[in-house]
C-alpha cells in the first residue's frame, strides 16, 4: 500500500502543478488523475450503457445514476445493455484494478465516459464522482483518467437517536448524503438517557428512550419517536444499495435507563452507580437482554440486516470491572452465535481484571485513549476504528467537546490513526480499519433541531470523507481551497437540508397581496431557507384573527401567528415551541415584519426595529452526584419554512404581501 500511495502521490502532485486547471475538483479528492487535452460535453438526452456481461450486477447503480442525472441536471438518460458510443456513459466490471479493493474504480473520460471497477460498490462510487464532476465542470468534462480507491476501509459517522429522535426521512436523506461523499458506515445509537441533574436529580423522571418497535417487551418503545421493525429493516437495505453498512447499537450495560424504567428490577444499586446501570449479577438482566437481542438478530429474516451489531459496553462504574468483563465477553460470544460481528466501545484498559474477553474478530470503537489502548486491542485480534473523543466528538450546544469540529486542524494536522496520545496506527497497520466521527445529543431538551445537527455534521462529513478516502492532501490543496469546494458542492442529489437559496427570492409577487381565509394555503417554489437568512413580509390579520394560525409551513417547521390568542408570533419544530413574547401583532392593520435566523438564534424585527432576539437562554442546575452547578444552553433556532403560506386546516386569516427571502 505504501508503495502504491507513493506512486499516485507523484501522479496527483503532477496533476496539481502542471495541470492545475484540469484536475477534477471533487470530495473526496481523487487518488490519481492523468489529464488529456479537450473536454467532453454530455448530451441532455443520452444513454447509460451497461456491459451485458455484468448487466444484472450493475443494474441498480445504473438506475440510481439515471435518477440522479435527472434530479441534479434535468438530463434524461435511458439505460441499455450493449457497447458504448460517443456521448454515452459506459459501466463495466473487470479485475484490472482488483488489487485496490472492491471500492476502487477507474473513470475514463474520452469520447464517452467509462466507469470500470472490480465490484459493483466501486462502480457506484464512480457514479458519485461523475455527478460531482458534472456539477463542478458545467462547461464540459475535462478528458482524462482517474484511478481512485480509499485509503481506509471504514469511513463513518455515528448519530445518537436515543437522546434526540431523528425521523426516518432524515436518516434516509443522510444515507444519500453519506454515499455522495463515499462514506460507508453509519452507526445508529438506538437507546440512551439524559443526565439526571437536568431532571431534578431524580432517575425516575430522567428522560430515556429506546427507539425500536419491540414485541417481546410491550411498552419499552419510546412514545415520542420510534422506528417500526419493518421500516428500520427497509432503511438498512436502502443503505446497502448506497454502499453503506448500518451498525445498529443497543447500548448496555450503562446508558440503559430505558430498560430500567421499563423494569426497575433490572437496575443496579442506583445510589452507588445510578439507575442507568444494569445489575450485572442478576440472571434477569441476562434473560432480558438475550431476549431483546434475539428479537432483532434471530430468525431467517432478522431486523438487523447487516453484518454488525453494536452492544455498547462503555462508561460502566469501574468498581465492577471484573463482572463487567464477564458481561462483555458473554455478549460478544452471544452476538457471534447469530452469525453477526460484535462491535463494542473500547473500555477494557480501564475495566481491568482477570476475566478474559475474547476480542478476536470483534470491532472496537477506540473512543478514548485512557479507556482503551489501541495497540493492545489490535494485538488481541480486534479490528479497531478510531473515534477519538478529543478530535471527533460533536455535542451540540453543550459547552464541552466540540459544538463544531476544528475543521482546519483536522484537515491540516489530523490523521485517521491519531488518538489523544500519539498516532498508534496508519492505513497499513493490520486490523486498523479507519475512523468515524460522532454526534451526541447529551443535553436532552435543549432545543437542538435535526437541521441544527446537520449544520454541524455535514461539514464534518465532507472533511472526514476527504481525510479517510484520499488521506493527507493539505500540501496539494490548501485548506482555504478545500473549504471553498465544500461550500459549493451539493449535499446530495435532490437534498437541501441546509436550505440553500440563491440570491434574494420573491416568494410572492411584489405588490400583490395574498388573501387567506384560514382554510387555504398557497404553495411556493421555496421549501425553506437556511442560516443565515432574512425573511420579510407585510401582514394584515383579520379583525377576528384565527388562534394559533399557521402563517408559513415547511418540511420541518411551522411559523405561527396569534399564539394562544395573544397576538404573538411563535414557531414549532422538532417537538419544540418557541414564542416571541416581546411583541403582539395588531389585528386589522398592516405591519412590516422581518425574521432573521442563524445558527445561534432567531430575531424578530417590526417596522425595521428589533423587537426580540431568541438566543442565549441558560438553565442552571445543581449536580448532586458531583456537587457542582451545571448549565443547559437552549437553542431557539429556525430554518424558516416557506413551502406553504397558510394552511388548509389551521391557517392564517388575513392578508400577506411582498414575501421575500434572502440568504446572507
Amino acid at each position: 500500500m505504501k508503495k502504491r500511495l507513493a506512486i499516485f502521490s507523484c501522479l496527483i502532485a503532477f496533476g496539481f502543478s502542471a495541470m492545475a486547471q484540469t484536475v477534477p475538483q471533487v470530495i473526496p479528492a481523487l487518488q490519481s488523475w492523468e489529464g488529456k487535452k479537450g473536454k467532453l460535453e454530455l448530451p441532455e438526452n443520452g444513454r447509460i450503457v451497461i456491459d451485458p456481461a455484468c448487466a444484472e450486477v450493475l443494474e441498480d447503480a445504473g438506475y440510481m445514476l439515471a435518477e440522479d442525472l435527472k434530479t441534479m441536471f434535468g438530463m434524461e438518460y435511458e439505460r441499455v445493455a450493449g457497447k458504448a458510443k460517443a456521448g454515452d456513459i459506459y459501466m463495466t466490471l473487470n479485475d484490472k484494478d482488483s488489487e485496490y479493493g472492491d471500492e476502487s474504480y477507474r473513470l475514463t473520460i474520452g469520447s464517452y465516459v467509462s466507469i470500470s471497477a472490480p465490484a459493483a460498490k466501486g462502480a457506484f462510487w464512480g457514479t458519485r464522482t461523475l455527478l460531482q464532476m458534472l456539477h463542478n465542470q458545467p462547461d464540459g468534462l475535462q478528458k482524462g483518467q482517474a484511478l481512485d480507491y480509499p485509503t481506509y476501509r471504514q469511513r463513518g459517522f455515528m448519530i445518537d437517536v436515543g437522546r434526540k429522535f431523528f425521523s426516518m426521512d432524515f436518516l434516509e436523506q443522510y444515507i444519500k448524503i453519506m454515499a455522495f461523499y463515499k462514506m460507508n458506515l453509519l452507526q445508529v445509537h438506538l437507546n440512551d438517557n439524559g443526565f439526571v441533574q437536568f431532571f431534578d436529580n431524580d432517575w425516575n423522571r430522567t428522560y430515556a428512550a429506546f427507539r425500536l418497535e419491540c414485541d417481546s417487551f410491550p411498552g419499552l418503545t419510546a412514545k415520542d419517536g420510534s422506528y417500526s421493525k419493518e421500516e428500520f429493516k427497509a432503511f438498512q437495505k436502502t443503505a446497502a444499495r448506497y454502499g453503506i453498512d448500518v451498525i445498529p447499537e443497543i447500548d448496555v450495560p450503562a446508558h440503559s435507563l430505558a430498560f430500567t424504567h421499563y423494569n426497575p428490577e433490572l437496575a443496579a444499586d442506583n445510589t452507588a452507580y445510578g439507575m442507568d446501570h444494569l445489575d450485572l449479577y442478576k440472571d434477569e438482566v441476562y434473560e432480558f437482554l438475550d431476549t431483546l437481542f434475539a428479537e432483532y438478530i434471530g430468525g431467517e429474516d432478522p431486523v438487523f440486516v447487516g453484518p454488525y451489531v453494536h452492544i455498547g459496553t462503555d462508561e460502566y462504574n469501574r468498581k465492577e470491572a471484573e463482572q463487567f468483563r464477564h458481561f462483555t465477553n458473554y455478549y460478544i460470544n452471544y452476538i457471534k452465535k447469530f452469525g453477526k460481528t460484535p462491535v463494542i466501545w473500547g473500555s477494557l484498559d480501564v475495566m481491568k481484571g482477570k476475566t478474559e474477553v475474547n476480542l478476536e474478530g470483534c470491532y472496537v470503537n477506540a473512543w478514548n485513549y485512557d479507556w482503551m489502548n489501541v495497540q493492545s486491542a489490535l494485538d488481541q485480534g480486534a479490528k479497531v476504528v478510531n473515534m477519538c473523543d478529543a478530535y471527533l466528538y460533536i455535542v451540540p450546544a453543550a459547552g464541552y467537546y466540540y459544538d463544531f469540529l476544528n475543521y482546519r486542524m483536522l484537515y491540516e494536522k489530523w490523521t485517521a490513526g491519531m488518538m489523544h496520545k500519539g498516532e498508534p496506527a496508519d492505513a497499513d497497520t493490520p486490523g486498523f480499519m479507519g475512523s468515524m466521527f460522532a454526534v451526541w445529543n447529551d443535553h436532552v431538551g435543549n432545543g437542538i433541531s435535526q437541521q441544527d445537527v446537520h449544520y454541524r455534521t455535514f461539514p464534518a462529513l465532507q472533511l472526514m470523507s476527504d481525510k479517510l478516502w484520499k488521506g493527507n492532501n493539505s500540501e496539494n490543496v490548501p485548506y482555504e481551497q478545500f473549504e471553498a469546494l465544500c461550500r459549493t458542492t451539493p449535499e446530495a442529489p435532490g437534498i437541501n437540508l441546509l436550505g440553500k437559496v440563491e440570491g434574494k427570492v420573491e416568494v410572492t409577487e411584489a405588490g400583490s397581496p395574498v388573501t387567506l381565509d384560514g382554510s387555504a394555503a398557497v404553495c411556493t417554489r421555496v421549501a425553506e431557507i437556511g442560516y443565515p437568512y432574512s425573511v420579510e413580509f407585510s401582514i394584515c390579520p383579520d379583525t377576528n384573527p384565527a388562534i394559533d394560525a399557521i402563517l408559513f409551513k415547511g418540511p420541518h417547521a411551522e411559523f405561527i401567528t396569534n399564539w394562544e390568542n395573544t397576538g404573538k408570533f411563535a414557531f414549532r419544530r422538532d417537538g419544540y415551541e418557541f414564542v416571541f413574547h416581546g411583541y403582539r401583532l395588531p389585528a386589522g392593520e398592516w405591519t412590516k415584519i422581518r425574521i432573521e435566523g442563524d445558527t445561534e438564534g432567531t430575531s424578530l424585527y417590526v417596522n425595521g426595529e428589533l423587537a426580540e432576539r431568541l438566543e442565549g437562554r441558560i438553565r442552571e442546575v445543581y449536580n448532586r452526584t458531583y456537587n457542582r452547578k451545571d448549565r443547559m444552553f437552549y437553542h431557539e433556532t429556525l430554518v424558516f419554512p416557506l413551502l406553504k403560506i397558510g394552511d388548509e386546516h389551521m391557517g392564517f386569516k388575513g392578508k400577506i404581501s411582498d414575501v421575500t427571502a434572502e440568504q446572507k
